[in-house]
């Protein structure tokens, strides 16, 4: 009987194999080091939903630094006045796509975090392609950068990002894990950035602690002597998958 068991069990593992669902991947992104001069090191903000972070925009806004701004549709029709500041500032602000709905660029059905992913590659389309005409629509120029919700694709689905025009908004530094993190950790994370980092933070989380921390994270590097720059001022590599 056991010799009929060891084949049937190496078939259901082929099977199983066989129907597992792709590897999600997270990409990874540092601007170019080829430079001569102080640190340089891009902010990069997601605003998926909600309302704005004034702690964090003030900041920008007052000390002259520039960042890249990830939007969704979502985010710019509930918040205009703040797409309005965005928009008066294009020396300072880079706005690019997050997305029409903040909905994980993934073309398989599952959930991440708990956020239902778009599903097919049809739906992956329809969520870049709306999150770029909400920005076109909004008085920005074409968005040539895209970053998905949760920021894990499958490699396919990367693949049609591109196909589609973009790439795709890697980092190498998570400032607030989603915005979770309190204050002092959120700091000390944005602070501890180095030459050639992409930093990751939210920007629509006004009542939570990380803002704070993120805002007094980006001072201190200032201070520190950084160059900040946006993702179109460099010459950043496509990004490198990692699990």
């Amino acid at each position: 009987m056991y010799r009929f068991l060891v084949p049937l069990a190496c078939a259901l593992s082929i099977a199983a194999s066989a129907t597992a669902a792709p590897r999600l991947v997270e990409p990874r992104l540092h601007i170019d080091k080829e430079h001569i001069g102080p640190a340089r090191i891009a902010l990069t903000f997601d605003a998926c939903m909600g309302r704005v972070d004034m702690r964090i925009l003030d900041v920008l806004l007052r000390e002259r630094i520039p960042a890249t701004i990830f939007v969704t549709a979502r985010w710019l029709q509930h918040n205009r006045q703040a797409a309005a500041t965005l928009l008066a500032h294009p020396d300072l602000f880079e706005i690019e796509n997050h997305g029409a709905m903040h909905v994980p660029a993934v073309d398989y059905p599952t959930s991440i975090y708990g956020i239902t992913a778009a599903g097919s590659p049809q739906a992956v389309a329809r969520e870049v392609e709306g999150g770029a005409a909400a920005i076109v629509a909004a008085g920005a120029p074409q968005p040539r950068w895209f970053r998905g919700a949760t920021a894990r694709y499958t490699a396919s689905s990367i693949t049609e990002i591109s196909r589609l025009g973009y790439k795709v908004a890697g980092y190498s530094i998570n400032g607030d894990d989603g915005s979770l993190l309190g204050a002092r950790a959120a700091e000390q994370r944005v602070a501890a950035a180095r030459d050639g980092d992409v930093v990751i933070a939210h920007i629509n989380q006004p009542s939570h602690a990380a803002g704070a921390g993120v805002a007094k994270g980006i001072l201190a590097l200032k201070k520190s002597g950084v160059h900040f720059v946006r993702l179109a001022d460099t010459v950043a590599p496509h990004p490198t998958p990692v699990l």
